[in-house]
């Protein structure tokens, strides 16, 4: 009986992955604060991303085909997996090419498109948005409430409304603004599982380097 338990868990598990590639309703845009992420893990993995000589701010950590609820992930694709040169062409947006391989491995497959493809309507969508040039301009490392970081969002891009943006947290630090956008990288309302802001009233910003 317990054997018969741990086959049907299996095979429940092996359902959430592996969709059918293009079968999807909208793409969150992941965007990072990159000063938080290296003070979080990157400096101790020493992580070029982290080195000053980058300046990055607010990079993409993925763009991410979603159901109304849920999303796929690791589809089966036809298309080739992208080359080195394609990921590390993408370090400009997204710090490293090894995001941008795990980001095609991952959520890439599930959008239908080739990898070239992918990568073009990320760069596309992180265009789109225009990240607030205050946090670039901080003296300091601050704390502030995260309601502050989406209403930057909010203030420098007006076609943006509060239930298209969630603002996420980690370990006491502002992590991601997670924007929702239709296939025709359009600002949308975000599903019910995804509307989960930080609360936060003493979020981290740590300044660009």
């Amino acid at each position: 009986m317990r054997w018969l338990f741990v086959l049907l868990l299996t095979a429940t598990v092996a359902k959430a992955e592996g969709e059918q590639a293009g079968t999807f309703d909208y793409y969150i845009l992941s965007l990072s604060w990159s000063p938080n992420w290296c003070a979080l893990a990157g400096d101790a993995r020493n992580a070029d991303q982290c080195d000053a000589r980058h300046d990055y701010g607010w990079i993409m950590h993925g763009l991410w085909p979603q159901y109304e609820n849920g999303w796929p992930s690791f589809c089966n694709s036809r298309f080739r997996n992208p080359s080195r040169r394609q990921t590390r062409a993408m370090t400009d947006i997204m710090g490293s090419g090894g995001l941008a391989w795990h980001q095609w491995q991952k959520h890439g497959r599930c959008s239908g498109l080739s990898s070239e493809d992918y990568y073009a309507a990320a760069r596309r969508a992180y265009r789109s948005v225009t990240r607030p040039p205050v946090f670039r301009r901080l003296p300091n490392a601050i704390r502030l409430p995260a309601s502050v970081v989406e209403e930057a969002f909010l203030q420098s891009n007006p076609d943006l409304t509060a239930e298209m943006i969630t603002i996420t947290c980690e370990s006491g630090y502002i992590q991601e603004a997670r924007i929702c956008m239709t296939l025709e990288m359009e600002f949308r309302k975000c599903g019910p599982d995804t509307r989960r802001d930080c609360a936060m009233e003493r979020a981290i910003m740590e300044i660009v380097r």
